[in-house]
């Protein structure tokens, strides 16, 4: 089995930060090294002693550029990859203007194995390793979207949304085949290879009771998936679903009706929540995951951030692009946007909070922090790999930087995909092929 060593400046999160002074949140080796057999990290640390232990291992200097865990996304859709940055509307009729006319295409397989291919690439181009996406109704994007990561060796959460009523033709299942695609689906991909499975349906609004009954039966008989859907984005979305389940007491009573709940259930948006929405969320373990480029494109309002982290029930929290109503790929573009909701709010999200919550943080939210989201001994070998001066402003800017903090937020501030030197999927540099 052949060996390889990454060399450069390390950077990996073990605990979530309580401060923007926090360092025992963190591992940082000024010169740092990763060991890869097989795939994962074998052993990671300062690059005298690894490399002292790897023998004749092949080594890549990548210094001085940072090397981090692989970034992760936990909310995208990828049949909006050609909407995105459509002009002017909030969500109900962005849905209805844009988003299913074009899922529509996703019918035909070649169109879905087409851009299936091209969102994989544009992950990898911007530091993604691993998204958690929504599929269009049809099971053959689905196949698409596996296929596609799958040739990649990625490793990748997603299913076919589940839509029976309020979409047009040729974008609505039935409860019965809705469950009998989603189950062959799951059984065709779940855990093979790297793939993960998404029980989704797609938010209450476009499903009937009948299907949300479904939802639950899946969701009980393949508890290993994770279930995803969106929660609380928008008032008008939320007056709808309070008028088309008239007996629950909220939004969020919706799902937790129906069984949806729990430490594998993400709840994309989830801006517009009670007290009581949020402690529910809270008690059965489940994510709210912050999307700020869209909650801002779309006119749907801030996230609390600190609100639910800090909490008396904290609910625990990711953060995602939500392409295509998100306006950008990057993770680095997203983090600076949620950056400024929060600062919008009266608070400030410290960089090395930042990046916990995009590496790590993520990871634990999607409860695979013993697969991705680190560099320690054991992990797959999914990397990033940052340079802080990629453009000529970045550069100018560099050379008055002092400390990790600084250039973290430097990266954050100006970064995209420009500043991704390498990317590693199992191991294997993947970027310069993109």
């Amino acid at each position: 089995m052949s060996k390889t060593i990454l060399r450069g400046r390390t950077l990996t999160f073990v605990e979530k930060p309580t401060g923007a002074d926090d360092t025992s949140s963190y591992r940082y080796e000024e010169d740092g090294a990763l060991l890869i057999e097989g795939g994962r990290i074998a052993t990671s640390g300062d690059f005298a002693s690894v490399s002292a232990e790897a023998g004749d291992a092949e080594i890549i200097d990548h210094r001085p550029h940072l090397i981090l865990p692989g970034l992760i996304d936990a909310h995208a859709h990828f049949p909006q990859m050609q909407i995105i940055a459509s002009y002017g509307a909030e969500l109900l009729e962005w849905l209805n203007s844009y988003t299913f006319p074009e899922e529509r295409k996703f019918a035909d397989p070649d169109h879905a194995t087409r851009i299936a291919g091209r969102y994989m690439d544009e992950l990898i181009r911007h530091g993604t390793t691993t998204a958690v996406t929504y599929c269009s109704v049809h099971p053959q994007s689905a196949d698409a979207y596996f296929e596609a990561a799958a040739a990649r060796d990625m490793l990748m959460i997603g299913g076919k949304c589940l839509m029976d009523r309020n979409a047009p033709d040729g974008l609505r299942d039935t409860p019965q085949s809705g469950y009998d695609d989603t189950k062959a689906l799951i059984e065709k991909w779940h855990r093979k290879g790297r793939a993960h499975y998404a029980i989704t349906p797609r938010f209450a609004i476009t499903s009937t009771p009948q299907q949300m009954e479904i939802s639950q039966v899946l969701v009980a008989e393949f508890p290993g998936c994770f279930m995803q859907t969106h929660l609380a984005e928008n008032h008008a979305e939320i007056e709808l679903t309070k008028q088309l389940f008239p007996d629950c007491a909220d939004y969020t009573d919706v799902y937790a009706h129906y069984g949806l709940l729990g430490e594998r259930s993400l709840f994309g948006h989830c801006i517009h929540l009670s007290d009581r929405e949020a402690d529910a969320l809270s008690e059965s373990g489940s994510v709210a995951v912050f999307c700020p480029t869209s909650n801002l494109f779309l006119g749907s309002g801030l996230f609390n951030f600190h609100r639910l982290n800090e909490r008396e029930k904290p609910v625990r929290t990711a953060i995602a692009t939500d392409t295509g109503g998100g306006t950008n790929y990057s993770m680095l573009r997203t983090l600076d946007e949620g950056y400024k909701v929060i600062a919008l709010q009266g608070k400030k999200l410290p960089p090395i909070h930042g990046y916990y919550e995009m590496t790590l943080g993520n990871a634990r939210a999607l409860s695979l922090e013993d697969r991705i989201g680190t560099l320690d001994a054991g992990s797959d070998a999914d990397i990033t790999v940052l340079n802080s001066r990629a453009t000529p402003i970045m550069d100018l800017r560099m050379e008055t930087i002092e400390t990790l903090a600084e250039e973290l937020f430097l990266l954050q501030v100006l970064g995209d995909d420009r500043a991704v030197a390498e990317v590693y999927v199992a191991g294997v540099a993947v970027k310069g092929g993109v």
